[in-house]
């Protein structure tokens, strides 16, 4: 089975090493030192004191690797209209392509999802629709990372904790294809399961970090400290709430409480979201993925936003004061 990674960051090398230890012949887009390193020394994934290596093919040009089995999207959301615009000689006919991304993707809407609203096209995270022309919905399964890594240097991947990732079709069909998938990331070391609806997944993952990624990248504080804080954990609480009424709009109903969801957050301990860490080494952010695309989806179904809007407003302008959100 011949797989890409395109993206070999800290998720991108997780999933990574799971194909090659699954058997898969690995190929990888890179750049820069994370190229340099790939080609020299293969990808690395620490746990603890445990080092594995395995050995890749990696290229700058999609171009010399030619149509892939399996592509994995695995970039920050501020990265994929670039991705989009170079990925065509990795996609034939039957290319599966597994995004595994923060945030709401562009695919959210397809497949028959979302009663009224379906098919239609979320500016906010595919302004143009070049994005879904590049990468169609037939070809996409959805994935939802729940795991912690992080990069200790260019190719080499540090394991935290959690090992899942949930996987389906947007269209919410039981393919034979996204269970083959499945069980070939199990036999990588991945603990992946099938979805019936994937776009539930996603959704109740944006609903943690929708609020917490902004506010930590805004104020430097980790997650520990951010919900320990009354007044902030009720703002977080407001925005929340704003999000699960647009969900049971459009077909993701969520039954708990954001108290039910602070306390899973807290269980992690302290720590720095993906946001912050991108604002701390000068990297755009992700807030549309995250944010916008929560308001322009309660604006499409009329429900209200104003605590969402603020925490919007605030992260955008913080963003563009330090040069990491377009102006």
């Amino acid at each position: 089975m011949k797989t890409c990674i395109y993206g070999a960051g800290a998720i991108g090398g997780w999933i990574g090493m799971a194909l090659a230890q699954a058997g898969c012949q690995l190929n990888v887009v890179a750049r820069g030192a994370t190229l340099d390193t790939l080609q020299r020394d293969g990808l690395s994934l620490l746990r603890g004191t445990q080092r594995t290596q395995v050995p890749v093919h990696a290229v700058a040009d999609p171009g010399a690797l030619g149509v892939q089995d399996l592509v994995v999207i695995a970039v920050k959301a501020p990265s994929l209209a670039g991705v989009a615009e170079r990925i065509a000689p990795l996609i034939g006919p039957e290319t599966q392509v597994l995004t595994a991304m923060n945030g709401v993707p562009w695919w959210f809407l397809d497949g028959g999802f979302g009663g009224a609203l379906s098919g239609t096209r979320l500016a906010a995270v595919d302004p143009d629709g070049a994005i879904a022309a590049a990468i169609p919905a037939r070809h996409v399964i959805g994935g939802v990372v729940h795991a912690s890594c992080s990069l200790d240097a260019p190719g080499v991947v540090r394991h935290h904790f959690g090992n899942g990732l949930i996987l389906g079709e947007p269209s919410g069909e039981a393919s034979t294809r996204v269970g083959e998938l499945a069980a070939l990331l199990v036999r990588g070391g991945i603990e992946a399961r099938v979805s019936p609806q994937i776009q539930k997944d996603v959704w109740y993952k944006l609903w943690g970090n929708m609020t917490v990624n902004p506010i930590s990248a805004l104020t430097g504080a980790t997650t520990d400290l951010i919900l320990e804080d009354d007044l902030v954990r009720g703002f977080i609480s407001a925005v929340m709430l704003e999000a699960r009424d647009i969900g049971a709009r459009i077909g993701v109903p969520i039954t708990e409480m954001p108290e039910d969801r602070h306390a899973v957050t807290r269980k992690l301990g302290a720590f720095k979201t993906s946001m912050l860490q991108d604002v701390e080494a000068s990297r755009p952010i992700e807030l549309d993925a995250l944010v916008t695309v929560v308001r322009e989806l309660g604006q499409l179904t009329q429900t209200p936003t104003p605590f969402t809007d603020a925490l919007l407003g605030l992260a955008r302008l913080q963003g563009r004061q330090r040069g990491l959100y377009p102006r």
